[in-house]
């Protein structure tokens, strides 16, 4: 059964060690720098609002067409960056509430819809109906959203949630090439755990200008004070939980990775996700490596061990020093005391309020709905959030895709010998157990957790049929 080709000749190993990606795709991707370096740094950002997700959408179709793998990369380092530009073009231009910058992740993600439409006969034979359902609840959430909500408000919260199914089922259908796909998502994941630990603790320690601006303005009370040592780090994402979740990922791959650099990103990707504060991050990635280390052959076991052992070396000094101890601490201190935790509290109320309404509308309220009960509920609670967008008719489904996803990843034996692997699932399970509490299938942890599907679903795909082929 033929899969999509990559179309280049960059995907042999050794040239793959010499030069990582055809030069015109990197060259289209610092044109797309440049120009955005060039306007901030002649005080013209605002130009930005516009011209930014209009170039990445161009320079990401035309990697998508002639460069895939980088195309992915590229993808990823968009949903990494576009809220730090859009803080300093506000910074420079004036405060834009919604920002057009925002729109550049999404626009950039949706061009896999082309894959959808390419491949979705075959995707059948090869295993993708459990995102053929999501995808199909997702769209059936929209149309009832068109039809009760406002249709702006309705079209933006169903591509938020659609971008990262399209993606992850793209992954997917480049089963064979995971081998290059494993490396580029390795790479990326390196370095941008570098970049956001690294510009995470500047964060707290300086507060930058522009993050100050943000906060000031956005009046997110939940993300501490705009002053030095007074931020709950999100670094150059738009909240601290997106953040978290994001690094997550990044700080498990760490493990699956040989470069000496993973020890310079562990060290500040570490600190910087223990002062983001978020708790559920913190839980998922507990329950990712839980998952992880049982799923490896004895040697990689240890190998994962040795690797725990000398990050900690690095990360319990700097937790421990101040000005990081006052902030740390008595966050760990309240995971032992949830009842006294008014986050939790507020998350209880949100929850019991939304239950009635959403046992009572099978059909659901669609996408872009507002409630009379608040937003807390339906902000913090994934499932909630899931059933209220979507019903009983569209969520079912939704989550019937995911489990039998989930069912083929853990089915799977490639773990025991490709770490790459077996982390991808570990993720995947990671980003899913933050439903309860976060929107766990949209935005930037929707990414983390419908990629590593999508990854995991290939690695499954590329050993099954390499075992069958000899």
């Amino acid at each position: 059964m033929p899969s999509p080709s990559l179309p280049t000749a960059s995907l042999t190993p050794r040239l793959w060690l010499r030069l990582p990606h055809p030069a015109l795709g990197w060259l289209a991707i610092f044109a797309l720098v440049g120009l955005s370096a060039l306007c901030l740094v002649a005080h013209v950002g605002g130009v930005l609002r516009l011209l930014f997700p209009a170039g990445t959408f161009v320079v990401g179709g035309w990697l998508y067409w002639r460069y895939p793998l980088l195309y992915v990369g590229f993808t990823w380092w968009i949903w990494f960056l576009s809220p730090w530009v859009r803080r300093v073009v506000d910074q420079q231009g004036g405060w834009v509430d919604p920002s057009p910058i925002l729109l550049a992740p999404l626009l950039v993600t949706l061009i896999t819809l082309v894959t959808l439409l390419r491949w979705l006969p075959k995707s059948l034979k090869q295993g993708g109906l459990p995102f053929l359902l999501c995808i199909l609840a997702v769209i059936y959430g929209g149309l009832v959203g068109l039809i009760q909500n406002s249709p702006t408000s309705a079209i933006l919260n169903c591509l938020g949630w659609i971008a990262p199914v399209l993606f992850g089922f793209h992954l997917f259908m480049f089963w064979r090439h995971y081998p290059d796909y494993r490396q580029n998502l390795q790479r990326v994941f390196l370095w941008g755990t570098l970049l956001m630990g690294g510009y995470g603790v500047a964060q707290y320690l300086i507060a930058p200008e522009w993050d100050r601006f943000w906060m000031v303005n956005a009046g997110l009370s939940s993300i501490g004070t705009p002053e030095p040592l007074g931020i709950r780090v999100f670094s150059t994402m738009n909240a601290p939980q997106p953040f978290a979740g994001v690094l997550m990922a990044g700080l498990l791959l760490l493990f699956c990775d040989r470069a000496s650099l993973r020890f310079a990103a562990g060290g500040v990707g570490y600190l910087a996700f223990l002062l983001s504060s978020a708790r559920s991050a913190w839980l998922s990635w507990l329950l990712a490596l839980l998952s992880f280390l049982p799923s490896l052959k004895a040697s990689l076991q240890m190998r994962l061990i040795g690797s725990l052992f000398v990050l900690a070396i690095v990360v319990i000094p700097l937790i421990n020093l101040e000005p990081f101890s006052t902030v740390i601490a008595p966050r760990l201190q309240s995971l032992s005391n949830v009842e006294a935790d008014g986050s939790y509290n507020a998350r209880s109320n949100g929850y019991n309020q939304l239950l009635g309404e959403i046992l009572v509308n099978p059909i659901g309220e669609g996408f872009g709905a507002t409630t009379e009960s608040g937003e807390i509920g339906a902000r913090d609670s994934g499932i909630l959030a899931l059933f209220l967008s979507l019903g009983w008719f569209g969520g079912i489904p939704y989550l019937a895709g995911m489990g039998l996803i989930f069912f083929r990843l853990f089915q799977g034996t490639e773990s025991r010998f490709d770490v790459f692997a077996g982390a991808s699932r570990a993720i995947a399970l990671g980003a899913f157990s933050q439903i309860g509490l976060n929107v766990a299938t949209a935005g930037a942890i929707g990414m983390v957790l419908w990629s590593f599907l999508g990854i995991g679903m290939a690695a499954n795909q590329f050993y099954q049929q390499r075992d069958k082929s000899r």
